[in-house]
């Protein structure tokens, strides 16, 4: 686990902290790919967040969602029971979808550069210090 103790989003008092020792062998290939995944699957996690709360706060978007079906955005709820309500055609669409974004770009950045980093700054910084201020604090999901 030492050679982990280094690793960006490390935070005091905690330290390195893995409590099902995923990195006991210390394969830092392995750590580079896990890192990856956490910052991609963090990033849906909060697109997915904001996904349930945008429509509560601005409305949801006019027509149809379904015109064979005249079923409109209206008509469906928030949360799990909009499962239901959606047509297995529009849930083949978001799967297909996620596939290609899984499939896309970034699915071997942990090869060969620094996981997460597409190269957007508006959140993060050019001056070193505080960029490296504000990846430790996020955990390096601002890359």
């Amino acid at each position: 686990l030492r050679a982990f103790e280094n690793e960006l989003g490390v935070q005091d008092p905690v330290g390195f902290w893995d409590p099902v020792g995923f990195t006991s062998d210390g394969d830092v290939t392995a750590f580079r790919r896990r890192r990856t995944v956490e910052l991609k699957h963090g990033r849906i996690s909060m697109l997915a967040t904001m996904g349930y709360i945008t429509p509560e706060l601005t409305g949801k978007f006019p027509g149809y969602i379904s015109n064979s079906l005249s079923l409109k955005f209206a008509d469906i709820p928030s949360g799990l029971s909009a499962i239901a309500k959606v047509p297995a055609l529009g849930w083949a669409q978001v799967v297909a979808y996620c596939g290609f974004c899984e499939l896309s770009a970034g699915s071997e950045d942990w090869k060969s550069g620094t996981p997460g980093d597409y190269g957007f700054k508006v959140l993060t910084s050019d001056d070193p210090a505080e960029k490296e201020k504000k990846l430790a604090a996020s955990g390096g999901l601002l890359r």
